[in-house]
């Protein structure tokens, strides 16, 4: 019960552009169905026009992959990259292919010059059912004009910089995105609508897209997390080598954990209600905001990305960021990232005043105090610094080496899972990784 614990809080709250142009080109190159968005494929055929009604329906099938191996100096914890895999990185195993491999197949149809529809298909370690593959995207797309097109189905979020690719890992110059801000809303699919519109003001090329939809989070057998009514903005501005992407995205969030805990507090007057209000989360307004930019001449890349979730609840307030640089040499690309994840709302309370409570209340308070403030410190406080080689031995293959300095601090556990007792905040410990990623 006590890993379910520290699983679930993290899990209830879970999301472009290419990171570096020359390996953007060869990726589109070896194997475009497999990476590209939907939104960049079906719109090609639209520019280019020409594709002959004999030649239609066109299809195309592609596929990516990583198979990595990771570990973790904490021994009273796990690694991972994101709160719905296990990772197993520490306590559970010295060494865990759990944290970044998957596989993903992608299959296209372009219908006739306005019509075409996408679905891919990915298996990666999950909190429940193991390996199992899951729908990741299947939608249908109608380009309306050049410039505008409508989607149904299941689309990928358009939060951060990497939202069209992020689980692809060949189309990333790391081993993984930076777990301070990526792992913070590991989601990233919604099923509904949305819109998509090209525009450029002067010399600046940019894309709008509007959307509306839910999606639901299956934590353990027994709880669930629904977000619905969840509508977002965003806009990718390019000029030159330069990017920007500016998003925002709102949900109503309820999960059918902890209700009765926080019931408790409403038994204990003014101040166990004022803490009940506070940090239920079985019905919230969660928003996201996100600003990211990628700066890439070719021969070297510069990019960071800072956001903003807030949650309203004991799930946390939190704004995380990471700045990444690295340089092309030959196939050899050495690179560093600095992350960081604080908290904006407390990450302990007094709770529950227990002055003046006969003994018997007095336990049951205690016991109430202790369970949220151990909810509390699982809001990530984190510092990590890192380096890496990629090496691409082959132009669809990439092996990469990565070596991770992290510190969970301010008396969290930062973005750890499966905390021990034995477990101490404030002491940074190294989590090494090694992972081949390829495309087909």
């Amino acid at each position: 019960m006590q890993k379910q614990r520290h699983l679930i809080p993290f899990a209830c709250l879970t999301l472009a552009l290419p990171v570096a142009a020359t390996h953007a080109q060869t990726i589109k190159d070896s194997a475009e169905p497999a990476l590209a968005s939907p939104a960049e494929t079906s719109s090609a055929g639209v520019e280019a026009g020409a594709a002959p009604a004999s030649a239609l329906p066109s299809w195309t099938f592609g596929g990516f992959g990583s198979l990595g191996a990771v570990r973790s100096g904490e021994k009273q914890a796990d690694f991972t990259a994101n709160p719905l895999n296990p990772g197993q990185a520490g306590h559970s195993h010295e060494w865990s292919t759990a944290v970044d491999s998957r596989f993903g197949v992608q299959l296209g149809a372009q219908f006739d010059r306005n019509w075409s529809a996408v679905v891919q298909v990915v298996s990666e370690r999950r909190l429940l059912d193991s390996w199992q593959p899951k729908v990741e995207w299947a939608n249908i797309k109608y380009q309306a004009t050049p410039d505008l097109s409508l989607r149904v189905g299941r689309i990928a979020l358009p939060l951060f910089v990497t939202a069209d690719y992020r689980k692809a890992g060949y189309a990333l110059p790391w081993v993984r995105p930076p777990v301070e801000l990526y792992g913070t809303l590991p989601i990233s699919s919604s099923d509904g609508i949305d819109a998509s519109y090209r525009w450029q003001l002067g010399g600046v090329k940019n894309v709008t897209q509007l959307l509306y939809g839910r999606t639901e989070i299956d934590v353990s057998r027994a709880f669930r997390a629904k977000a619905s009514d969840l509508s977002g903005l965003s806009n990718t501005a390019s000029i030159g080598a330069l990017s920007v992407r500016a998003s925002l995205l709102s949900a109503d969030l309820r999960i059918n954990y902890g209700k009765d805990f926080f019931n408790a507090f409403r038994h204990f007057g003014r101040y166990g209600e004022r803490l009940a209000n506070r940090y239920d989360a079985s019905e919230r307004r969660v928003s996201v905001v996100s600003l990211g930019f990628n700066y890439d001449p070719g021969n070297w890349f510069l990019m960071g990305e800072a956001g903003r979730i807030n949650t309203r609840s004991f799930l946390g307030d939190k704004t995380a960021m990471y700045l990444s640089g690295g340089y092309r040499i030959g196939p050899f690309t050495p690179y560093l990232v600095a992350g960081k994840v604080h908290a904006n709302t407390p990450t302990w309370v007094r709770g529950i005043p227990m002055r003046g409570l006969r003994p018997q209340a007095a336990e049951r308070a205690r016991r109430l105090n202790g369970g949220l403030n151990a909810w509390l410190s699982m809001i990530s406080v984190q510092d990590t610094v890192a380096a890496g080689l990629r090496w691409d031995v082959a132009p669809s293959v990439a092996l990469k080496m990565q070596y991770d300095r992290v510190r969970p601090h301010g008396g969290t556990s930062g973005t750890l899972i499966n905390v021990q007792p034995g477990f101490r905040s404030g002491q940074a410990f190294g989590v090494s990784s090694v992972v081949v990623d390829f495309v087909f």
